[in-house]
């Protein structure tokens, strides 16, 4: 209101400094321009004061609470983002965690499989010994088998052209005599 004070004031003393002219000699003309236009000049920083005091008050005010809602928003945000970041957090937990799992599955399982594989290895290697034993001694049998009939065959042939030439009549009687021996009939 000091403000207000003054203008009244200024507004006062313009007012008897026209009344001292109009005293002395009617209307009166102030031709001093600087004292004229500091009075002119007061009386426009008052009015514009007093009704511009509301507006930029109002400007201001608007504005004040034009930042505020800003910086609410924004810390909401923040706070939205603070919970993104604790739930992203979580998230990579969890997932380093059954990342974690899963290659101890996996590790497990090749061991598994590895071990399932030599043991199946060590029976196939196993089962092959046994079956070229068996068809080694198959193979030994058969050829055993082959040379008897071959000796067999070369033993007939000899008692044939034995035979042939000829047997005397004592070697005769012994032949048939070890013959009916060996089949359990001595004499």
């Amino acid at each position: 209101m000091s403000n207000m004070g003054t203008l009244l004031l200024l507004a006062a003393e313009a007012h008897s400094e026209m009344a001292e002219g109009a005293a002395e000699g009617g209307f009166g003309l102030n031709i001093d321009l600087f004292e004229t236009n500091l009075i002119n000049l007061a009386i426009l920083i008052g009015i514009l004061f007093y009704f511009g005091r509301k507006v930029l008050s109002n400007i201001l005010n608007e504005r004040r609470s034009n930042i505020e809602t800003v910086i609410h928003e924004a810390e909401g945000r923040l706070k939205e983002a603070q919970i993104a970041l604790s739930q992203a957090q979580e998230q990579l937990t969890q997932a380093q965690a059954e990342a974690q799992r899963i290659r101890k599955t996996a590790e497990e399982n090749a061991q598994t499989a590895k071990t399932a594989l030599l043991e199946r290895a060590a029976q196939d290697v196993e089962r092959l010994k046994q079956t070229a034993a068996a068809d080694l001694n198959t193979e030994t049998e058969r050829a055993i088998a082959q040379l008897r009939q071959r000796v067999v065959a070369l033993a007939l042939q000899k008692v044939e052209s034995q035979l042939k030439g000829g047997i005397a009549d004592d070697a005769q009687q012994i032949l048939i005599d070890r013959s009916i021996a060996q089949l359990g009939g001595g004499v």
